[in-house]
């Protein structure tokens, strides 16, 4: 099922510019889409909140389980 929606002409120009020869808006939308997924889930997994260092995880480890 298809649908409309209406976005501003600078939009639409500047959605074109993603376009390769032959893509529809849909086709530029959807990669679009799937790259901003991709970073959204780069970002989180190599975001540094909440994280510690290799080295701090090292010596944690180390401390953890010495025989």
């Amino acid at each position: 099922m298809n649908t409309t929606i209406s976005i501003p002409k600078e939009l639409c120009e500047r959605i074109k510019e993603f376009g390769n020869k032959g893509e529809t808006y849909s086709d530029v939308i959807s990669r679009l889409y799937e790259s901003a997924k991709e970073r959204q889930l780069h970002d989180l997994l190599m975001g540094e909140k909440g994280t510690i260092t290799v080295e701090k995880a090292l010596a944690k480890a180390k401390k953890t389980w010495q025989k």
